[in-house]
């Protein structure tokens, strides 16, 4: 059997053959490993021992992200840093398990993922590493819009809110 994707990347609409259900299942797969792994980062920073620190992270010099993230460090800011980047983890584990948002949620996920991997030092040992396999796995979320397999989205997109302003499918799938 052939199933079709349709998805729609910077207003142009793809349709893509898939062959089978083998692909929606993979695509789920992805997405509730990837939402587990971002969730259980965001719970360990809660929960262990020691309260999350984000000053090693963004007093950091010589990468290329460093400038936008020495902005950051000290003060109010790299409060709210501590706040947010745990907070922000959970909720884009939860989005990505749930199908709910999945889209915007990966999109914050790569997000993230960016600064991790250009702020930190692992790239320079070699361009591949965790950060970077993460990113892809987030864009490969986003382009496929993998909510729209077993997922809350799949839902939303057929309700009339969605019906009435398209533009939302940006947010889901």
């Amino acid at each position: 059997m052939i199933q079709q994707l349709q998805t729609t990347i910077l207003g142009r609409e793809y349709t893509l053959e898939l062959s089978g259900t083998l692909t929606g299942y993979w695509l789920v797969f992805l997405r509730l490993l990837v939402g587990w792994w971002f969730l259980h980062e965001g719970l360990n920073k809660y929960v262990a021992p020691g309260r999350f620190r984000a000053g090693w992270f963004l007093e950091k010099t010589g990468t290329v992200v460093s400038p936008v993230l020495n902005a950051f460090a000290g003060g109010a800011t790299e409060a709210a840093i501590e706040l947010v980047v745990p907070a922000g983890e959970v909720l884009i584990g939860l989005g990505l398990i749930l199908g709910v948002l999945t889209r915007t949620a990966a999109f914050f996920g790569a997000f993230m993922l960016f600064f991790f991997y250009f702020g930190s030092e692992h790239w320079r040992r070699g361009l591949v590493n965790g950060e970077l396999m993460g990113l892809v796995l987030f864009v490969t979320i986003i382009v496929f819009g993998a909510g729209r397999v077993w997922g809350v989205d799949a839902y939303l997109e057929t309700t009339d809110l969605v019906g009435n302003w398209p533009w939302l499918r940006y947010l889901l799938g």
